[in-house]
């Protein structure tokens, strides 16, 4: 996501703060290579001009061109310029204090829509509120299917209607459903069509009458780039939505959609979707993403990813057995999929702040090690985990059959293991424990 507009402002800052002084030349030129990228990014133009004309009558003030780090400071107006770009605060989805709370969601087919249900199932739950999911979507085969798999996914109920029910009284039954059985929010999914149609206009506005919708999210895909602004707006103007939702911004999404969704729409964004798992939900926040898009990392979102990853008990389990020097295979097998749980390693790199490109490629682990050491781990007992010393020559051989790799793939595993153990010792015993190199003779 925005990786390609990322590089792209990176070398036009790096270009910036290299200049010792600036003028107002300089900061002209290098906002038109801004502006080209965001273009290029699928930033609809007049949201760009308008982005690059507001920093621009910022960036040339005396107090900017005079000031120690010029280029620094461009930067910063910019990043702040993206925030106001991007809606300034995060907006969360409302409650209503008349339970459920009823979502509509709309948009064309294709979109992820029914994926979202689940995730924002998921998400709801892990707040402690249940959900009752419903599919009005009666056109596309095996949609209600589809959408009853998603909340088992989530853990969450849904609830279906008999064969051949019109979509408003699917709507009208489904909401009784949930008041009777006391849910707190109902996720209403709705039929998309292949374009914008009246049709599926109407439909929605009768869905949104009959259920007295507290909340209309419009998803949109955001690999449609541009179009999804012509589709955002659209739906704003028919139907009325309170909210966005931009889905498949994992894949080779340039990120347009999203700059340029807040001020074509006047509707703030609540949620990027990320990967067809239904974890991969984001709260959208302003702020942070402008961060990531200028490559200064997100500290707060990957704390939040290994809060929901990291068993907090569990974890402080294992700091405990690490103070005594006390860790097994055991606990290496736990965070090795607790890690896992927080996404591909790429991803967590890119939100550690200051790293630079290259650092970030030296860095990543080889992945396919980490699955042959959870492999590995698997096909030992939990005995041999506990007491990795009993690991002779003939369970190594059984164990490196049983995961698909090989005795001296083992071998290597348990030497970095013990290598480990090592480090942790010295780290706990100070400065002695490395030889002494800590403390000079007196």
């Amino acid at each position: 996501m925005f990786e390609a507009l990322t590089d792209r402002l990176e070398g036009v800052f790096r270009r910036l703060r290299g200049e010792g002084r600036l003028s107002p030349e300089n900061v002209r030129e290098s906002l038109r290579d801004v502006r080209r990228a965001l273009l290029e990014a699928d930033v609809q133009l007049s949201v760009a001009k308008d982005f690059v004309s507001r920093v621009e009558a910022r960036a040339v003030g005396e107090d900017v061109l005079k000031s120690l780090t010029p280029g620094q400071q461009v930067v910063g107006i910019v990043h702040d310029e993206l925030v106001q770009l991007l809606g300034r605060t995060p907006v969360t989805l409302a409650g209503s204090p008349h339970l459920p709370t009823v979502v509509l969601l709309a948009g064309l087919q294709g979109s992820g829509k029914t994926t979202f249900a689940g995730k924002l199932a998921k998400w709801l739950g892990e707040r402690g509120k249940r959900t009752l999911l419903v599919s009005a979507d009666v056109y596309r085969p095996a949609a209600i299917d589809q959408l009853q798999r998603v909340a088992q996914g989530a853990g969450q109920s849904s609830w279906r209607a008999a064969e051949a029910t019109p979509p408003v009284e699917i709507a009208r039954a489904g909401l009784d459903e949930a008041r009777r059985r006391g849910f707190d929010f109902m996720i209403l999914d709705t039929a998309g069509r292949l374009h914008i149609d009246q049709d599926l206009m109407d439909e929605l506005q009768a869905l949104k009458r009959e259920v007295h919708a507290h909340q209309v999210l419009l998803v949109l895909d955001g690999m449609t780039g541009q179009e999804a602004v012509r589709i955002g707006k659209a739906f704003a103007e028919q139907v009325g939505v309170d909210g966005l939702v931009i889905t498949k911004m994992d894949g080779d999404a340039r990120g347009g959609a999203a700059l340029s969704l807040r001020a074509a729409t006047g509707k703030p964004i609540l949620f990027l979707g990320v990967g067809e798992k239904l974890d991969g939900l984001e709260p959208f926040d302003p702020a942070r993403l402008a961060g990531r898009i200028l490559g200064m990392g997100d500290v707060v979102g990957l704390v939040e990813r290994a809060r929901v990853a990291v068993d907090e008990r569990e974890a402080a389990r294992q700091a405990e057995r690490l103070r005594k020097s006390d860790l097994t295979l055991q606990d290496f097998l736990e965070q090795l999929r607790q890690l896992q749980k927080m996404g591909p390693m790429e991803e967590l790199l890119k939100m550690l702040p200051g790293v630079p490109k290259a650092a970030l490629a030296q860095a990543a682990p080889d992945t396919r090690k980490l699955k042959r050491f959870e492999a590995i781990l698997s096909s030992m007992t939990p005995v041999e985990r506990l007491r990795p010393r009993i690991l002779d020559g003939s369970r190594r051989r059984r164990i490196a059959a049983g995961s698909g790799t090989t005795v001296p793939e083992v071998n290597q595993l348990l030497r970095d293991f013990d290598q480990a153990k090592i480090m942790v010792k010295r780290m706990r015993h100070g400065p002695r424990g490395f030889g002494g190199l800590g403390r000079g003779r007196r």
